[in-house]
């Protein structure tokens, strides 16, 4: 084949960029390039090339590394380093993917700028993606192979390539004193991109991105640790599993020493799962093959420490009907027409001896009762599954205006781990409808002092956990209820009928109220007596007349 090369001129790349001004750059235009290609659509091509990205960087960074210890340690040719350098297990035994020279970042952005001819730059991308899922199996199947499609033409894929050349990989110290490298910087852009994705799709960017302070809310209530299984059957782009990881360094442990399960649906965000996944470190089982998790369970035989997720909220066309009899449905058949009851006992039967389970529902779950859910949940709180009910406040999901709630569970409450201590045959309760903080116009998100430092605190103080300090009710925000005292409420799991109102608060210069009561009282009198005048003055007076 001849190639015939006509130079394009290429922007020179910036030396540094601040990724906090990098995500907002990169996004605003990327967003100018999408032309008539919607969000849903375009974003695959976007978070691919970051991916690729990603990938190349994170390499490159190993490479250098390497080479330095080869040249430090000597007795190396140059002809036996460069070799070296280019030996697979070098990088897959340091958990990172191994990229051939011809699909790296600088070999597509080197295409980008020149005309080669029987070949197009879309082409050339989605040869580096099958490329780069040869050399690493993790990847198969996972990568978008898309861009030689014809749906984003090349003038703005080369736009794009260039555009996203201008992230800057070089370490860097975080605000938290912690080195970020190509791994943390491309992780925090691919997060933004998510969410920017999820906020320009609107209602169905929901399916695949749960808002982050959400998230956060449920992994401190849960609090994964080391060596646990997770497992989100909801999975959607990966968040639950990142913040796990998250949590589990943010305390010391080892973010790799954990079992990640989890399934996906819909094809493309599965994809979007791996590479979301794979950018953070963390290694996860989603299965063969994007599936349905009620008819085809990808994890048949798993029993998870920590299960979490934010599945759609009353889908109605869930295929119920061809599971009547189903094996997990210990507590009743849910309706054919939401599978709110569905997802809860999908979770349960998913749960280890001493596991417990945080899912975000809509608010009507707590106290439907329509084809049997009310006695499904009749079950579940007199078995001692539900832990803890939390109402949250609105506008905190892009994707759905429905109230919603989180509903913790714990099999074995009180009898097994010791996770929850002293409280079996108790609920807690927590109100935080008004909780939060506008992000934006139509955009609400939980504080980090309201998810740790006010829930957080109080689950664990109610859990027993040593060095919590004791818990007590807070009327207006927290009850613990007996299971007794939910019966009497038809077991509506509402955290409002529980918690009471908050007590109003008392101002010390303000007057007694036996003061306050004899003074109204005397001024009352003063007012009928001149009532009394009044009207002997008006009589008097239309006499005369």
């Amino acid at each position: 084949m001849n190639h015939e090369r006509n130079e394009c001129p290429v922007p020179p790349r910036k030396k540094k960029t601040e990724p906090a001004d990098m995500k907002q750059i990169l996004w605003q235009a990327a967003d100018k390039l999408r032309g008539s290609l919607d969000a849903a659509a375009y974003k695959h091509f976007v978070l691919g090339l970051v991916f690729l990205k990603y990938v190349s960087a994170a390499m490159s960074e190993k490479r250098a590394q390497l080479e330095v210890e080869l040249r430090e340690e000597g007795g190396w040719s140059e002809e036996d380093i460069l070799v070296t350098l280019e030996e697979r297990r070098e990088y897959t035994g340091a958990g990172i993917f191994y990229v051939p020279p011809t699909a790296r970042w600088e070999a597509v952005l080197e295409r980008a700028g020149t005309t080669v001819e029987g070949q197009t730059v879309g082409e050339a991308i989605d040869a580096a993606m099958l490329a780069i899922e040869a050399q690493n199996p993790a990847l198969k199947k996972t990568l978008p192979k898309i861009y030689a499609s014809g749906r984003v033409d090349e003038e703005r894929l080369v736009g794009l390539i260039r555009l996203l050349d201008r992230l800057a990989f070089q370490e860097q110290l975080g605000d938290d004193g912690r080195r970020k490298g190509a791994r943390d910087i491309m992780g925090e852009v691919y997060e933004y991109f998510l969410a920017e994705f999820a906020l320009k799709e609107g209602r169905k960017g929901g399916e695949y991105f749960t808002p982050e302070s959400v998230v956060q809310l449920l992994v401190e209530v849960l609090e994964p640790q080391p060596g646990e299984r997770v497992y989100d059957p909801a999975c959607g782009s990966g968040g639950m599993f990142v913040q796990a990881e998250k949590f589990i360094e943010s305390h010391g442990g080892n973010p790799l020493n954990v079992a990640v399960y989890g399934q996906e649906l819909n094809q493309t965000t599965w994809q979007l799962a791996h590479m979301n996944l794979a950018i953070h470190g963390v290694e996860a089982n989603l299965g063969d093959e994007p599936a349905d998790t009620f008819r085809n369970d990808q994890h048949p035989a798993l029993k998870a420490d920590v299960v979490m997720a934010n599945p759609p909220f009353n889908i109605s066309d869930w295929g119920g009907e061809m599971l009547g009899m189903d094996k997990r449905w210990v507590y009743g058949a849910p309706p054919v027409g939401n599978a709110n009851y569905a997802w809860l006992q999908h979770m349960i039967s998913k749960l280890a001896p001493s596991g417990r389970a945080g899912v975000v529902l809509a608010n009507g779950s707590m106290s439907s009762k329509q084809s049997g859910e009310g006695d499904i949940r009749r079950g579940m709180v007199e078995d001692d599954l539900v832990m803890c009910m939390i109402a949250l406040p609105g506008q905190l999901f892009r994707s759905t205006q429905i109230p919603a709630c989180l509903w913790f569970l714990a099999e074995g409450k009180g009898r097994h781990s010791g996770w929850v201590r002293g409280r079996k045959g108790e609920v807690l309760f927590i109100d935080a409808r008004e909780f939060g903080v506008m992000k934006n116009r139509t955009l609400r998100e939980l504080t980090p002092e309201e998810i740790v430092g006010r829930i957080g605190d109080v689950v664990r103080a109610w859990r027993g956990v040593e060095g919590a300090a004791p818990y007590a009710d807070v009327p207006g925000f927290c009850a613990s209820v007996g299971v007794d005292t939910i019966a009497e409420h038809d077991f509506v799991l509402t955290p409002g009928r529980y918690v009471g109102t908050a007590e109003a608060e008392v101002d010390p210069d303000a007057e007694p109220v036996e003061a306050k009561i004899a003074r109204l009282t005397a001024l009352l009198r003063e007012q009928f007596a001149e009532s009394e005048r009044l009207a002997k003055v008006v009589d008097e007076q239309l006499g005369r007349v």
